[in-house]
């Protein structure tokens, strides 16, 4: 019986700088994983973090990561061709058979826009596969944004929004995710459509509550919990939210249950 626990180690492929504090990493692996799940990223005798899978294709998956403590700050230290371990897939992903043929609505905040884009890419190689695509994504400042390419290629398949907090730059509005939310066509949806919100705990809450006034049923709305985790198989209970195992259950959930698990 395979060890869940044993991390392998795989070769860094390509490091590409996303923002300030943001770069991600490729790396060399077979692992096919589903969009929207999760692996542990480790250093011997240093530690793991757990951070969602932003791309893959055949034999490789891109993680982008923020350097926000003693584990990422260490992997930022790391050059092509030297060595990350890796464990899992871990978690369930986004419903994506459950999307066909939807009109989508993709509201993100920050480095919330990492654990879609893989789910974005599929939509812009798969065109046929939704019926639209709304994506609004927020940043803190111009300083933070990541996959500044791909963030305008999006504009020429899907109706995009793009915001900042506290800036105002050209062809970008300036403002938090929440006060556009009632731009998004919701009532041309009919009831054909779905709601993914990812982002920061206060972001992800305000937003939920946002697209209620909207008249948006909570049964539409999905939501990811990725930073929570920690073991990542339900042992060490550092991501139970009342009964409720993140790591296991999630880290993807409907609304009808994430409102209630939203600090």
């Amino acid at each position: 019986m395979a060890n869940i626990m044993q991390p392998q180690a795989c070769k860094i492929m390509d490091i590409k700088k996303e923002s300030q504090h943001e770069y991600t990493f490729k790396v060399k692996t077979d692992i096919r994983p589903k969009h929207g799940q999760f692996f542990q990223l480790s250093l011997p005798k240093i530690g793991e973090a757990p951070i969602s899978v932003s791309s893959f294709g055949d034999g490789w998956l891109d993680f982008t990561i923020r350097s926000v403590g003693k584990v990422t700050d260490e992997i930022f230290e790391k050059q092509p061709g030297d060595e990350l371990f890796l464990r899992g897939a871990y978690g369930n992903g986004w419903p994506i058979d459950q999307f066909k043929g939807k009109h989508m609505v993709i509201i993100t905040g920050g480095t919330g826009l990492a654990p879609v884009r893989s789910m974005l890419r599929f939509f812009t190689e798969n065109p046929d596969y939704v019926e639209s695509v709304n994506l609004i994504c927020g940043f803190k400042n111009e300083a933070g944004i990541v996959f500044r390419q791909e963030l305008e290629s999006w504009r020429q398949s899907f109706s995009t929004l793009y915001t900042l907090d506290n800036e105002k730059i050209e062809g970008w509005h300036k403002g938090f995710v929440t006060e556009f939310v009632s731009q998004v066509p919701f009532s041309e949806f009919g009831d054909n459509y779905e709601v993914v919100l990812v982002g920061p705990p206060p972001m992800m809450k305000f937003t939920g509550i946002e697209c209620g006034k909207n008249g948006v049923p909570d049964e539409k709305i999905w939501l990811s919990f990725e930073r929570r985790m920690s073991c990542a198989v339900g042992k060490c209970g550092h991501c139970r939210i009342d009964e409720v195992y993140v790591c296991l259950d999630g880290p993807v959930f409907n609304y009808t249950q994430a409102k209630y698990l939203v600090d």
